[in-house]
């Protein structure tokens, strides 16, 4: 947190106060980092300069990416459609497993190598065909304020906005934040404090209270992701809680995608999560009453594959990322019985192709 802050990384923050010790302290998640002049805080990303906070990554990326909507993974969400991605660098929980340590673990700008305004991001979203922004990589809740003048951007034109975050941000910018996307995917990296506490650096409960605000109090298209990381949180019994959990407190439409964990970061030496584990997760899902309920990092067609709540019919068919066949309706019901699938839906005409395409914005 002592990292000096350059002078011309000035961008103003929100949600911050001043301290009677003389110190600020941040509030936009609840690390609540104070800090003295000069300092970041925990993501690296936010700090203090001339006694006021500052967002040092506004209108810089790690670089942009075009992706199928499925990889956030979002598959109730305009299934098959294209994606513009990006991230900055940071972040504000300390994962020992983090899949993208490169990016959001970065204490280096060089990490940085595009710079783009809001209104490039949406124009080039246009251009590209893409239908949304994700703000994904690291968690976008650390540059909140470059994310919510993209999304405004964005919505300017027509394109939609996805989060892809844990989820740990306080209450009063979580409002703001989640005000201006239009889909999350929301990792609950497991069910207990203990983990969260030792494998994070943070707490389970403002992760719960994210989610129970956005299923109860917003708009917002909501899909679950839970790495599953042998011998850390994936036991039948706490999957058995979390998904009861989700069940009764967001409701059984919600979506859960249970994916594979491989060796990374500060965890190369625990296996990688086996194929069997991830079906005992869906089958403990499927049985506290989750109707959709995926697996993810592995080719499984049963385990990505979306079903009617109804009449199990299968509407959606996949393998890892690709769409193999598509049932729904224009309207999102399902052919067969009429029953409307949870989600957000439009006119299905093919699946422009699974593969990431790293793209450069026209500033």
């Amino acid at each position: 947190m002592d990292e000096a802050i350059s002078i011309d990384e000035r961008y103003p923050a929100r949600y911050w106060h001043r301290l009677d010790d003389g110190r600020i302290q941040c509030d936009l998640c609840p690390r609540d980092c104070k800090l003295k002049e000069g300092q970041r805080g925990a993501c690296f990303v936010r700090g203090r300069i001339d006694d006021a906070m500052v967002l040092t990554t506004y209108g810089r990326s790690s670089g942009f990416c075009v992706d199928p909507v499925e990889k956030k993974p979002l598959n109730h969400f305009y299934p098959g459609s294209r994606i513009l991605s990006f991230g900055t660098a940071g972040c504000n929980l300390a994962c020992k497993f983090c899949q993208n340590w490169d990016i959001s673990k970065a204490r280096s700008f060089d990490k940085l190598a595009d710079q783009a305004t809001p209104q490039a991001i949406a124009s080039t979203a246009l251009d590209l065909d893409c239908l949304s922004v994700a703000f994904t990589y690291n968690d976008p809740v650390i540059f909140a304020e470059y994310a919510m003048d993209v999304a405004d951007a964005c919505h300017a034109v027509g394109v939609k906005t996805v989060a892809v975050t844990a989820g740990y941000i306080h209450a009063q910018p979580r409002i703001d934040f989640y005000a201006k996307m239009d889909a999350a995917n929301v990792d609950l990296k497991a069910f207990t404090d203990e983990f969260y506490f030792k494998q994070t650096g943070a707490h389970l409960g403002p992760v719960l209270e994210t989610l129970q605000y956005l299923c109860k109090e917003t708009d917002v298209w909501v899909e679950l992701t839970t790495l599953l990381i042998p011998g850390y949180n994936d036991s039948a019994h706490e999957i058995g809680k979390m998904c009861e959990w989700i069940a009764e407190e967001l409701g059984p439409d919600v979506p859960l995608h249970f994916t594979a964990f491989h060796p990374d970061y500060k965890m190369t030496d625990i296996p990688a999560t086996p194929a069997l584990k991830l079906s005992e997760a869906r089958r403990i899902g499927h049985a506290a009453g989750l109707h959709h309920v995926y697996t993810g990092n592995v080719h499984d067609t049963a385990g990505g594959t979306t079903h009617c709540a109804s009449c199990k019919q299968a509407l959606i068919v996949r393998d890892w990322y690709e769409i193999r066949d598509y049932r729904l309706t224009a309207q999102g019901s399902c052919p067969h019985c009429g029953e409307l699938l949870a989600g957000r839906f439009g006119i299905y005409q093919s699946q422009p192709g699974t593969r990431r395409i790293p793209v450069r914005i026209r500033r």
